[in-house]
């Protein structure tokens, strides 16, 4: 019964905050339905494509989910589920949901461009520039990470190589989302190329997911690790080139029929549960935790469930590009974000009723804890029912972090061409000399996606530590910069201060303790490169973080002495 009264609390609160609270930031910002997005004024065919509001929706929910908000409070359940579950709710609705609303209205407002025009102009082109160093070296870590996640559940550790009968569930996973590639590509020529409408394709789309995990889960796709990176690398280089009709917009909104499913599932299985005692909720209400002292290690590990910098990053850099009105950015910004907190609950409930095996490591990653905990409401471990819900809950995470890996190396191209690009200079095709190439969009997606794969390599735990702390640290930066903008066009902004400065503050401390156990491993003698790589990545971020709150701080000075 715990379960279904966080899970219910959960819903209520986050629905209120949406309907209140989102609706007074519009009116704040003043969204204009009547004003030309950028998809319509500046549609190209490529980037700039005009996009339904649930097609957009499920695009956007999918991209910013990844697999942060199972991983972030599975991992931060150590200190108990009322942390959790506060600052899910409260993060989602006053810090994420705020942070990715603004990004994505500032955007359509710069003719849906990057936080790094949003930061031009209001805080200069140096700030500009850092501040593209710095998302580009989130964006690393966003796709060594993402690309970890999915390789680990595709992967087969008996050697098999190949299409297999009975397969296990990674075989399964991997083979269904091959389906999903080949499933969008038709939707995308069905509805931009033959002009069938959103519904019929979307029927067959769905009948089409059906039909594939049917077939997935009599016959799988056996690879090893190593070669499971090299293709999901080739897979998201070329998903970031081709325009977003074919590849981006279709993939992500049929996926997002399975994300709704699986937490449609999981609700059902809470209910249940709740009724019969199939399962208990066993995390303790607050907990001495292992994972170190509350403040910032909480905040730093849920990620994704309560706020994200990434997300800035998706609304600036593809959502923005899609949207039709701005009447719908409410919806897709504040809206999705409070999905991922409601995710991000579930993913918690999931994890504690099975939280004593997680505690003594009876799982080799939280998206396995978090299948099995769903999948054990339904049915006891080993029963057909059990191993039918954890294989599909096992594709719904791998969907959700194929789906950030695809975007996030999108906008790695647009943010590596838009470095070197000048002011006068809208696309590659206008650089001179060594900057067109640079600028070119192969080079910057070759570099990124080579770069992120090979880190991909490492343990997840090597990794994550330090994405939570950069994504934190970047939805700071990201919640000053739109702040300084909204000062600068007269509009409200007092609503941004509370939120900058705990998530600098939490995300900076983190850092600065990294860093200090990182030069305490490496004086020791121990060190392994994963050591050195930590050290110098946080002490790049913090360096180029401070630099960038130093020019924000100097702007909204120069703002108040306007007044």
């Amino acid at each position: 019964m715990t379960a279904l009264l966080i899970i219910i609390a959960a819903i209520v609160l986050l629905f209120i905050g949406y309907v209140f609270y989102g609706s007074w930031l519009a009116k704040q910002w003043g969204i204009d339905p009547s004003k030309k997005t950028p998809a319509n004024s500046m549609t190209d065919g490529v980037d700039y494509v005009p996009a339904k509001p649930a097609v957009l929706m499920g695009h956007h929910f999918s991209s910013i989910a990844g697999a942060g908000p199972i991983n972030g409070p599975i991992q931060a359940a150590v200190f108990g589920w009322v942390p959790v579950f506060l600052w899910c709710v409260i993060g989602g609705i006053f810090f994420g949901g705020l942070q990715d609303f603004g990004s994505l209205f500032a955007s359509v407002r710069h003719e849906g461009k990057s936080v790094g025009e949003i930061i031009k102009d209001s805080m200069g082109k140096t700030a500009k520039k850092l501040f593209i160093i710095f998302a580009l070296l989130v964006l690393i870590l966003v796709i060594a990470s993402f690309v970890n996640v999915v390789a680990g559940t595709f992967f087969t550790k008996d050697g098999a190589t190949g299409f297999v009968t009975n397969p296990t569930n990674n075989q399964t996973t991997a083979i269904i989302s091959v389906f999903f590639i080949v499933l969008a590509i038709v939707y995308g020529i069905l509805t931009n190329r033959c002009g069938l409408k959103t519904l019929p394709a979307t029927i067959i789309g769905i009948v089409g997911i059906v039909v594939s995990i049917a077939v997935g889960l009599k016959f799988g796709l056996a690879m090893s690790r190593t070669t499971w990176i090299i293709l999901i690398g080739v897979y998201i280089a070329v998903a970031s080139l081709i325009p977003v009709w074919i590849m981006l917009q279709p993939r992500d909104y049929l996926s997002s029929f399975l994300l709704y499913a699986m937490m449609l599932v999981a609700f059902v299985g809470i209910l249940a549960s709740a009724f019969t005692g199939s399962a208990k909720f066993e995390i303790p209400a607050f907990n001495s935790a292992k994972l170190g002292v509350m403040f910032p290690t909480l905040f730093i590990t849920v990620a994704c469930g309560a706020c994200s910098g990434f997300h800035s990053l998706i609304s600036t850099g593809t959502s923005s590009k899609q949207l039709d009105n701005e009447k719908n950015a409410k919806a897709i910004g504040y809206g999705s974000m409070l999905i991922e907190s409601a995710l991000g609950i579930i993913s918690l409930i999931a994890v504690g009723m099975v939280y004593n095996k997680w505690m003594d490591k009876g799982f080799g990653s939280p998206s396995a804890a978090f299948g099995a905990g769903i999948a054990i409401m339904f049915g006891k471990e080993g029963s057909g029912v059990y191993n039918t819900i954890n294989a599909l809950l096992t594709l719904a995470v791998s969907v959700f972090a194929l789906t950030s890996l695809d975007t996030g190396t999108r906008l790695s191209r647009f943010m590596f061409s838009e470095l070197f690009l000048k002011d006068s200079e809208k696309t590659w095709k206008d650089a001179k000399g060594v900057r067109k190439l640079l600028a070119h969009p192969l080079f910057g997606t070759s570099l990124m996606v080579v770069i992120g794969c090979i880190l991909g390599g490492l343990s997840l735990s090597q990794i994550w530590g330090l994405f939570g702390a950069a994504n934190q640290l970047l939805a700071g930066i990201a919640l000053m910069a739109v702040a300084a903008w909204l000062g600068e066009v007269g509009k409200n902004n007092k609503m941004f201060f509370i939120p900058t400065i705990f998530m600098l503050a939490a995300t900076l401390t983190f850092l600065v303790k990294t860093i200090i156990a990182k030069v305490n491993v490496i004086s020791g003698g121990k060190s392994v490169w994963g050591d050195w790589f930590q050290f110098a990545f946080a002490a790049a971020m913090a360096v180029l973080a401070v630099i960038l709150v130093i020019e924000g701080a100097k702007t909204f000075k120069k703002q108040a002495a306007k007044k």
